[in-house]
């Protein structure tokens, strides 16, 4: 089994640490499944953000759906970043975490007219609209509200960003956005109407994206509408080209920020609007990971079966996506021979597993898994399936821990829930 290591993740003496802490220590106090994040992973990479397009002027709004985790939100809020949500429970989060509103986007493809207006209650900097009825539904919210709002409109440039279907959103045969050939009339109708600014055009072509060259064609796409609406009196203040940038899960090679910034600058500095960037997986996925227990060894015939007690419910990525996440021991032991097998979890589901044929070292029950690059979509993605409890969250801190959500407890699986006497 290949080990993966990093100044975040690494190994001493046999044991995984994060950072400086022994996951053996935050076990003992939280039990498994538990996911653990890296802060300096979090600072890092943000900086690195910041530091590759400091030659423009530009603002980070960071993506709440890769990790909602208030203390996660309230980090990069303390760095600098605004903060890009897709909900109103992600806007009330990044509220509860001490964001000013107007540092916070609310996108989303099919927002509520109860979302909408919560956003623009809370006076959000932005709404970013993804069709034309939206547009005409939240100047109508805004005008009952007596208020205007920012609004941007995300085309779609019609880009295949080379990734999985499921996570591909800037093909014409994706839901999001409004067509390209449709932008500028568009755009000119919206600017007609009395209780929205109409400041900004947006993209976000999909995610786990490796290469740069399809964020350089959509830029170029969009670079065109924006000088045709300019042409037409149309002037925006920002040009949003979205997250989506890819991390490495297993032997990928993403391109590094540096390099997008090299190939999407010379773009940029022709633009004379604010850059907007929504990066998620980039800034917190391969700061994470979820710590899981070995329940049972099993075999069928010549099949080899891990039982963990992590389960689809805590990560769904590899159920849905076919995802691949790196899975090695929090204790090591060189000798032991390496066999193959399924890494699975204990839902009543075929589709419950983190890992098919995967060759480890022989592991018994017991011990003890970490389940890498699970600090995005992880938690943001569990459910309470076959009535589970959903995992604590630690983040480390240099030499310090601090369980920032606790495992939920049975009460928490019955809220609001009750029992109708007249139906039975």
């Amino acid at each position: 089994m290949k080990l993966i290591g990093s100044k975040y993740f690494m190994y001493k003496r046999d044991h995984l640490y994060c950072e400086t802490i022994p996951l053996k220590n935050i076990i003992e106090q939280t039990g498994t499944p538990v996911y653990v994040y890296s802060k300096k992973y979090f600072v890092d990479r943000y900086l690195e953000f910041v530091e590759a397009f400091k030659g423009i002027n530009n603002t980070i709004y960071y993506s709440v759906k890769s990790n909602f985790n208030l203390n996660v939100i309230k980090l990069f809020n303390d760095l600098g970043s605004g903060v890009d949500v897709n909900s109103g429970g992600e806007l009330y989060r990044a509220l509860k975490a001490g964001v000013s509103p107007d540092k916070i986007l609310l996108t989303g493809v099919g927002k509520t007219e109860e979302e909408i207006e919560f956003a623009i209650k809370e006076n959000v900097k932005l709404i970013k609209a993804e069709s034309l009825a939206e547009v005409y539904q939240i100047d109508k919210i805004a005008a009952n509200l007596n208020k205007k709002i920012e609004v941007a409109i995300r085309v779609n440039p019609d880009v295949d960003p080379k990734t999985h279907p499921y996570i591909s959103t800037g093909l014409l045969e994706n839901k999001f956005g409004v067509h390209s050939k449709d932008a500028v009339k568009l755009f000119a109708e919206c600017s007609k109407l009395k209780n929205i600014f109409l400041t900004g055009i947006d993209m976000h072509i999909g995610s786990q994206i490796l290469i740069a060259d399809p964020y350089v064609e959509a830029v170029k796409k969009l670079s065109k509408i924006y000088f045709e609406l300019k042409s037409v009196g149309i002037n925006l203040k920002h040009f949003d080209i979205g997250g989506g940038l890819g991390i490495r899960y297993k032997d990928e090679n993403p391109f590094k920020i540096s390099q997008l910034a090299k190939a999407l600058l010379p773009f940029f500095k022709k633009l004379d609007c604010e850059i907007w960037f929504e990066p998620g997986r980039y800034l917190t996925a391969n700061g994470g990971i979820l710590v899981s227990k070995v329940l049972y060894e099993k075999k069928n015939d010549n099949k080899n079966f891990l039982i963990v007690d992590v389960a689809m419910n805590d990560l769904i990525r590899p159920s849905i996506y076919g995802a691949y996440h790196h899975i090695q021991p929090v204790k090591k032991y060189p000798k032991r021979e390496k066999f193959v097998a399924d890494v699975v979890g204990p839902v009543c589901e075929s589709g419950d597993f983190l890992a098919k044929g995967r060759e480890l070292r022989k592991t018994k029950s017991g011990e003890y898994l970490a389940v890498m690059s699970s600090g995005a979509y992880g938690m943001t993605m569990a459910s309470n399936y076959n009535s589970r409890r959903r995992a604590p969250e630690v983040i480390v801190d240099g030499d310090k821990f601090y369980i920032t959500r606790n495992r939920e407890n049975f009460d928490h699986l019955l809220y609001d829930e009750k029992i109708i006497d007249e139906l039975h």
